[in-house]
């Protein structure tokens, strides 16, 4: 097992951790903080194979991917917050 591989195991657990925390999260806010955590272990899974395989395609895919999870954050943040006012 290279450390590759065992780096993309502890993703794939971050990643069932999160989803748990979506499942079993007693607030809104826990449960898209946990969204976003299992959304980054995605791409943080997506950039490890580009490293592993040298595929340079998956890194425009991580940055786009890095792009649109911040805004869908500050956008679900700003629903959040309007709904404890």
């Amino acid at each position: 097992m290279t450390l590759l591989d065992l780096a993309l195991a502890i993703t794939a657990a971050a990643f069932a951790l999160s989803l748990l925390r979506v499942v079993l999260g007693p607030s809104v806010a826990d449960r898209a903080v946990a969204g976003d955590v299992g959304f980054y272990a995605v791409v943080a899974a997506i950039a490890l194979l580009a490293v592993r395989t040298g595929q340079t395609a998956f890194i425009d895919v991580v940055l786009i991917a890095t792009l649109l999870g911040f805004l869908a954050t500050v956008a679900l943040s700003v629903l959040i917050g309007r709904g404890r006012s």
